[in-house]
């Protein structure tokens, strides 16, 4: 792994003083308003009085000394002492010659609290050793990008009123080389065999689970380390270059997860970095998650707010995502989330509210739309905090979308009943729409639906074999037309039947059997509608986008509703049938005498559906039906979904 040579390095135990900072970084720094620290802070070649080597700086405030150690001076922490500078910003420089690509290497920290001595690896490093082993890794992430077609134009691609289907992937698991010993494949691998899957499913964007440096697979990512790294456990940071690079070439976003709310407490982490709580509050009331047994970052501490905006910039600059996801934002806005009644400190005004942490999103997010207006910031939020996915100059928190989860909980609940007991429990799909238009949702079939014994969601679906499938195509139905964005997370797409398992593969072998052939065409068909149907997605975060026609056939378990777009002629007539009889001769109000012509059938064969007979061009009747002067005339076929395209 490293290119130095130990001797040289060691005989020649020299730190030369050298800085990338200039006195308005070190201001801006000290002020939380920095927020280019992975160009300044970290490992950095460079030649210097011609010579070659890497010049570091590291945060260490309540250091008494900082080394550099590494194989170059046989871990030796007694060499090569970093600078401190004058300023009392806490940064600890220097530059050693000699120290080249692919140099491993950590800090050697003296506390000042009774000398104790720690190794840690670079908050900064842009690149680590392959887990389990920590150490940083000096390394020049220079790229030449071959996707500018794609980032001039991605704006449109990310706009509030243009489709945005995600794939939701869980990179170590998406598929593994059985005759390799189940290993995962390399971002270069996944450029070959995942891009192209993506795209001939009609996804829209994909989105990484934590690609972040992260010490234990098991976390699946969201216990981060390094916050500047993507993980080495696929390759270098130029192969992951190279893998957003393709799908941007193949007309893809990537949107990466990313978790400012909480860290782990490994050793050679963020954790008591340099003796003390640097990087987390020292009061476990603040300071220590319970949930995930992880440790909170200081939202109030100026440096630690310029560590995470920098480490989400970081992505969107150096590599050109497309979106953040912001994980667990919950967690990150209330002083009391998971805790108990003296187990939280209230905020200044004796409330629950961690205004800190507020005021980090909201700058989180005017510094990442301020420099990149064509991206997507969106939060994982599961409460009712007002105005999450609105500007910030009236009071929002400034993302771009936020996560429906009232849909998820609701819609799951719903699928899992009996048909014959759904009559009583139909608001539960229809309630979502009395607050749909109050956020800009993002409608998630996340991996969080089927992991901790919740099992697959085709396990979920009630009824023998044929009515499961039936359900499944019914549920993604009932996502796609529902106002707001679509996530689906992998293996959904054809069906998996076993509960996802972070250490295995996906159950690709399943799509050898028709009805999991028939839930991937649906969703490919699905996709392939959706991005090409306005009336889906033009007007999908407002009211006007949306129109009963009704709700309140409890009795027969039939909802029936318009999707419209900017223009009367991308209007759609979506009609579900949510029981497993067919329903012939169901008389549709609509609100006009045009005409309308079949566009998609989850009950067709195609689909491993029955094939019902279904009405492909209904004739309009002055027949008053659903307060509608006019009505057509339809076949509901069972556990179906028809979708019907106004005709010009």
């Amino acid at each position: 792994m490293t290119d130095s040579t130990p001797n040289k390095a060691h005989s020649n135990a020299r730190v030369l003083p050298h800085s990338l900072f200039t006195a308005d970084d070190i201001a801006l720094f000290q002020a939380g308003k920095h927020f280019d620290l992975g160009d300044k802070l970290g490992s950095h070649l460079l030649e210097l009085d011609g010579q070659k080597g890497t010049l570091f700086a590291v945060w260490a405030p309540n250091a008494q000394r900082v080394s550099v150690i590494g194989d170059f001076n046989f871990w030796n922490g007694a060499e090569h002492a970093l600078y401190p500078r004058w300023d009392g910003s806490g940064i600890w420089e220097g530059f050693i010659p000699n120290v080249l690509q692919g140099t491993v290497y950590k800090y050697h920290i003296v506390s000042q609290n009774g000398g104790q001595m720690l190794e840690k690896a670079d908050p900064f490093g842009h690149y680590w050793e392959v887990p389990p082993r920590t150490g940083s890794v000096v390394w020049d992430i220079s790229h030449s990008w071959n996707d500018a077609d794609w980032m001039q134009n991605r704006g449109q691609k990310n706009a509030l009123n243009q489709p945005m289907s995600v794939y939701e992937v869980h990179l170590a698991s998406w598929k593994r080389r059985p005759e390799e010993e189940m290993r995962s494949l390399t971002y270069r691998e996944m450029a070959t065999e995942m891009v192209p899957y993506v795209q001939e499913m009609g996804f829209t964007h994909v989105e990484f689970m934590p690609v972040m440096e992260h010490p234990f697979g098991g976390s699946w990512g969201y216990q981060d380390v390094g916050y500047f790294a993507p993980t080495s456990r696929f390759g270098t940071p130029q192969d992951f270059m190279y893998l957003v690079e393709c799908f941007h070439n193949a007309g893809i976003g990537v949107i990466l997860d990313w978790v400012p709310s909480h860290f782990p407490g490994d050793a050679h982490g963020l954790f008591r970095f340099d003796g003390t709580s640097l990087f987390e509050h020292e009061d476990p009331r603040k300071g220590f998650h319970p949930d995930w047994k992880s440790y909170i970052f200081n939202y109030g501490r100026n440096e630690v707010r310029a560590f995470l905006i920098s480490s989400a910039l970081f992505w969107l600059k150096q590599y050109h995502a497309d979106g953040i996801r912001v994980d667990a934002v919950a967690s990150m806005l209330y002083l009391d989330y998971s805790r108990n009644a003296g187990e939280w400190i209230p905020n200044q005004y004796g409330g629950r509210e961690n205004l800190e942490a507020v005021s980090l999103l909201r700058e989180l997010n005017e510094a990442a739309y301020g420099r990149f207006p064509d991206i997507q910031m969106i939060a994982e939020e599961s409460t009712s905090w007002p105005l999450v996915s609105r500007p910030t100059y009236i009071g929002g928190l400034g993302f771009g979308m936020k996560w429906m989860m009232g849909w998820m909980n609701d819609t799951l609940e719903y699928f899992k009943h009996d048909p014959i007991y759904r009559k009583y429990h139909q608001n539960q799909l229809t309630q979502g729409l009395t607050y749909a238009f109050t956020e800009n949702f993002m409608l998630p079939l996340s991996h969080d639906e089927v992991v901790h014994g919740k099992g697959a969601l085709i396990a979920r679906m009630p009824g023998d074999e044929w009515q499961r499938f039936a359900n499944l195509r019914l549920l993604y139905g009932a996502q796609y037309t529902h106002p707001g964005t679509k996530l689906l997370f992998m293996g959904c797409e054809f069906g998996q039947t076993r509960e996802w398992n972070a250490d295995d593969s996906l159950h690709w072998d399943l799509l050898q059997y028709a009805p999991h052939q028939g839930i991937s065409q649906w969703v490919k068909d699905l996709n392939g509608f959706y991005r090409n149907a306005p009336g889906l997605y033009a007007r999908s975060f407002v009211a006007e986008g949306f129109q009963w026609i009704d709700h309140s056939d409890h009795e027969n378990s039939v909802l029936l509703f318009l999707r419209k777009g900017e223009s009367a002629e991308d209007d759609l007539l979506i009609a579900l049938n949510l029981t497993p009889h067919p329903q012939p001769g169901y008389r549709v109000g609509v609100p006009d005498h045009a005409a309308w012509a079949l566009a998609l059938n989850s009950d067709d064969l195609k689909y491993h559906g029955s094939g019902h007979e279904v009405v492909l061009n209904p004739k309009v009747a002055d027949i008053p039906a659903q307060w509608q002067a006019q009505s057509v005339l339809l076949h509901l076929p069972p556990l179906g979904m028809l979708i019907y395209r106004k005709l010009s």
